[in-house]
């Protein structure tokens, strides 16, 4: 029987998961509070219960890039994000991400980046957020910085992510789209801190730092 795509799905992610952990280990024992650079995880709106999602889809207004929603399922593989440095810096495999550092999102399936300007939003009328760019490259758009309390950010801990360029926080408004992405929500950029643009680290491949090569740990889902 031929493989079904969401099968065909699972088992490039599985074998993308068994990659990592030869290269790096398994630190199933090792905990580690922190999230850093270099590791994919998905990103929870605690005010909507959605996580942070993107796919080959097009906004078909504004800027016309792909488009970046918020989906209710834990177990989707297009949720996935990982944490790389602000273009032209250095952000070391497994060193904890700082409160106030600028980053980039690469979603994981498209090599793009999360990404914002001055377009309008098609549902609330705020700025629009999209994934920009090609094998994880773009330009300045696809800065964030990272707004929360401590020193670090907590994988506890509820944070904001302010775009750079902007000065507008990643938001989710609970406007729902219809087709061709019936139920997703809307992402926009939102001028003011709001309990809706909170956002907490969720189900992910966490690197943490190892005096070696760097280490694993693998939160339980759905892989």
């Amino acid at each position: 029987m031929a493989m079904c795509l969401k099968d065909l799905i699972n088992w490039v992610v599985s074998f993308a998961v068994l990659q990592v952990f030869l290269e790096y280990g398994d630190a199933s024992d090792f905990e580690y509070e922190f999230v850093t650079c270099g590791s994919s995880l998905k990103l929870l709106n605690p005010y909507n219960n959605v996580r942070l999602h993107s796919h080959d889809v097009k906004y078909g207004s504004g800027s016309g890039q792909q488009s970046v929603t918020g989906v209710d399922s834990s177990d989707d593989h297009n949720s996935y994000w990982q944490i790389r440095s602000k273009t032209g810096a250095t952000c070391a495999r497994g060193s904890p991400v700082k409160c106030g550092q600028t980053i980039r999102l690469m979603h994981l399936a498209t090599k793009r980046n999360l990404h914002s300007h001055h377009f309008s939003s098609p549902l609330s009328h705020n700025l629009e957020v999209s994934a920009f760019g090609e094998d994880g490259e773009g330009d300045e758009g696809d800065h964030w910085v990272v707004v929360c309390s401590g020193k670090y950010w907590s994988r506890d801990e509820r944070v904001r992510l302010k775009h750079v360029v902007t000065e507008h926080y990643l938001h989710i408004t609970g406007n729902s789209y219809g087709r061709p992405i019936h139920g997703q929500r809307e992402v926009s950029g939102y001028p003011s801190p709001s309990e809706m643009n909170y956002w907490q680290a969720a189900e992910g491949i966490y690197i943490t730092p190892s005096d070696k090569k760097g280490s694993l740990q693998k939160d339980h889902d759905e892989l």
